[in-house]
């Protein structure tokens, strides 16, 4: 278990921001799948490639159950990918300015990423959120938080602790 710095649990987003992430990513994952169904008809269209368009209408005839499956899993691959890529940040996280952060305050590892996203995968995970932190943060000892909040104060502590130090010159 990680150390629980008292700087990462006060710049935690909120829950409607939270909620912005969760909205915000979906649209972004739905756009990926639309967008595969634009390239499949293109590449078919221009270059008469027919194995893209037969995927995508493998795809579309899925039973309901696989297509709950494909999409959580092309959903959860989207979250690890881009947080870990992108060093705690998703599309929905830089529109609203937020990130991932270890209870440290540190970058969380590749582990913790994967920890943290597949985690999402427990029913009423979402749910969670009602409480203290959602069960995702708190199993994978993460948090999100408002970046420009979290570095105003991480700043002015380092100023206050240097307050009296000798400069060398």
């Amino acid at each position: 278990m990680k150390k629980l710095l008292r700087v990462v649990e006060n710049n935690k987003t909120n829950l409607w921001i939270r909620f912005a992430h969760l909205v915000i990513d979906r649209i972004v994952v739905f756009v990926l799948f639309a967008a595969f169904g634009f390239f499949s008809s293109l590449t078919y269209e221009l270059f008469g490639i027919e194995y893209f368009i037969i995927l995508a209408e493998k795809l579309s005839a899925v039973s309901k159950f696989m297509d709950i499956i494909i999409t959580t899993t092309v959903y959860l691959l989207y979250l690890i990918l881009m947080e870990y890529f992108t060093k705690g940040r998703t599309v929905g996280k830089y529109i609203t300015g937020s990130k991932v952060i270890s209870t440290d305050g540190t970058e969380p590892s590749f582990q913790d990423y994967f920890l943290r996203n597949i985690s999402r995968i427990v029913p009423f995970d979402t749910l969670s959120f009602f409480g203290e932190n959602g069960w995702h943060d708190s199993w994978s000892d993460t948090r999100v938080i408002n970046i420009k909040n979290y570095k105003t104060e991480t700043q002015s502590k380092s100023e206050i602790e240097s307050i009296g130090a000798k400069e060398i010159a």
